[in-house]
């Protein structure tokens, strides 16, 4: 069965000038669905090995000023992608499917300055 669906999709990616992308599909099961359900995972799992190198990194009395940057710069990065997944999930999950009165053949609408 086929997951029916109204609102845009937040991507795990963004344009090469930043910005973001979304989808607009009838179901969550489609081929950019599913690549988008497989990069969320794979910058979960790498945010979490960026986290237990970070952990390493301070744990370390040692360690210089350009480990703890290149470290921080890392977790920045998979801070930003674990954020974006969080956002676009938390989206999902907040959005009507259909089944719920009134909600049948509306349109998603989002401002312009949601496209940048």
């Amino acid at each position: 069965m086929t997951a029916q669906t109204n609102a845009l999709r937040l991507l795990p990616w963004t344009t090469p000038e930043g910005k973001p992308c979304f989808l607009s599909s009838d179901t969550d099961e489609g081929v950019l669905s599913r690549l988008a359900d497989a990069v969320e995972a794979a910058q979960t799992s790498a945010g979490a090995g960026v986290l237990g190198c970070a952990k390493a990194v301070l744990a370390d009395p040692q360690v210089g000023a350009r480990e703890l940057r290149f470290a921080l710069a890392r977790v920045t990065e998979a801070l930003g992608d674990v954020l974006r997944v969080a956002e676009s999930r938390g989206a999902r999950l907040s959005a009507p499917h259909g089944d719920e009165e009134g909600d049948e053949g509306e349109d998603p609408c989002l401002p312009a300055s949601a496209f940048g």
